[in-house]
C-alpha cells in the first residue's frame, strides 16, 4: 500500500514513474507543486533495479513505442483509403446520374 512522504513544503508528495535509462519505471516520490513553487523534494519509492532490468526495459519501450507508431500511421492510412473509396463512389454516381 502506497503511502506518500511529506515533501519540504509540508504537503504530500506525488508518485511518479521514471522513464530515463538509468532508471526505467522505478517510481519516485515528487512535490505536488509545480515550477517555481516546488521545492524540489524528490526521493525513489522502488528500490534500485537490478543492471540487467535497466538494459532490457530501455529496449523493450522503444519496441512499444515503435509498435504503437506503426499501428498509428495503419490507422490513418485505413481512414484515408476509406475516404477515397467514398469520394470515388460519389464521383461515379453522379457520372452514371448524368449520362
Amino acid at each position: 500500500m502506497y503511502i506518500p512522504r511529506i515533501c519540504q513544503c509540508g504537503l504530500p508528495t506525488v508518485l511518479r514513474t521514471s522513464w530515463t535509462a538509468t532508471n526505467p519505471g522505478r517510481r519516485f516520490h515528487y512535490c505536488p507543486k509545480i515550477g517555481q513553487d516546488s521545492c524540489g523534494f524528490n526521493g525513489f519509492y522502488d528500490p534500485p533495479m537490478c543492471p540487467r532490468s535497466v538494459q532490457i526495459i530501455p529496449g523493450l519501450l522503444r519496441n512499444i513505442n515503435h509498435v504503437q507508431e506503426v499501428a498509428t500511421n495503419n490507422e490513418r492510412r485505413a481512414t484515408m483509403f476509406k475516404n477515397l473509396l467514398l469520394l470515388s463512389w460519389l464521383v461515379f454516381g453522379v457520372y452514371f446520374m448524368l449520362n
